[in-house]
């Protein structure tokens, strides 16, 4: 068995007395994998990440990042980059201080954090906006300065919330080619999407969510198998027919 980066163990997530966001989900990444998190909106797959990610408390649960506990959370935020779904914050920081903000976060030296921040906008064609603040930038713009914010400290476990939103075809292109990139290097990325093409043409393994529980845990073609479907959205269509109430 390879090494899980990711490793989540009966997950749940109650707010209020008994409303359950997420109920006993589990599953995990392994070095190298690209995982998919699917679902339809609301049905908890922001909440997983975000209970990965330590912005929110598990109710219940374990979650291990790179063998490290979500109880000592320093040594295990310290390697995740996440890209959030709404990049709408830290508005008056200009595109480079954004980025160099992250980068003391992590502690980079100034030379590695210059060099990572080149090579990163250029990567998006975005080194003209860096003295920019964030508020005068487009919402696409602004999704790929997070992208590279996430990426400045190269970090093993790559977490994205609906990354393609905003992006037009060129930029959604590149993100899908350095989610590819960053895992074939020996990390993991998980990312939610409802957009299951994305999902079919990235991802090693999906998880799809529904009603804050993990219905299925596999590869696209096992779905498919399992499921039927020429697609990984027709399958997923059987699957949401076979869970309704």
């Amino acid at each position: 068995m390879e090494e899980r980066l990711i490793d989540v163990k009966h997950l749940t997530k109650i707010y209020g007395k008994d409303f359950k966001a997420v109920d006993n989900v589990s599953f995990y990444a392994e070095k190298g994998q690209v995982i998919g998190f699917a679902g339809d909106n609301g049905a908890g797959k922001t909440t997983v990440i975000k209970c990965i990610t330590g912005i929110l408390q598990p109710t219940d649960g374990s979650i291990s990042i790179c063998g490290n506990t979500m109880g000592n959370g320093v040594e295990a935020k310290k390697c995740i980059g996440y890209t959030a779904d709404n990049p709408d914050f830290m508005l008056r920081l200009t595109c480079r201080e954004y980025l160099e903000f992250l980068a003391d976060v992590y502690e980079l030296d100034v030379q590695t954090r210059d060099k990572n921040i080149e090579t990163l906008t250029k990567r998006f064609e975005i080194e003209d906006v860096l003295p920019n603040r964030l508020d005068s930038c487009s919402h696409g713009t602004r999704q790929k300065i997070m992208v590279a914010g996430a990426l400045i400290h190269n970090p093993p476990v790559w977490i994205l919330d609906e990354p393609m939103t905003g992006l037009d075809p060129q930029s959604a292109y590149k993100l899908k080619q350095m989610i590819r990139e960053h895992a074939s290097k020996g990390n993991c990325v998980l990312f939610s999407t409802h957009v299951l093409d994305t999902a079919q043409e990235l991802c090693d393994k999906v998880a799809i969510i529904r009603k804050g529980k993990i219905v299925c845990f596999d590869t696209v073609d096992n779905i498919k198998k399992k499921y039927g479907g020429t697609t990984l959205e027709e399958s997923y269509l059987n699957i949401v027919g076979d869970t309704n109430d």
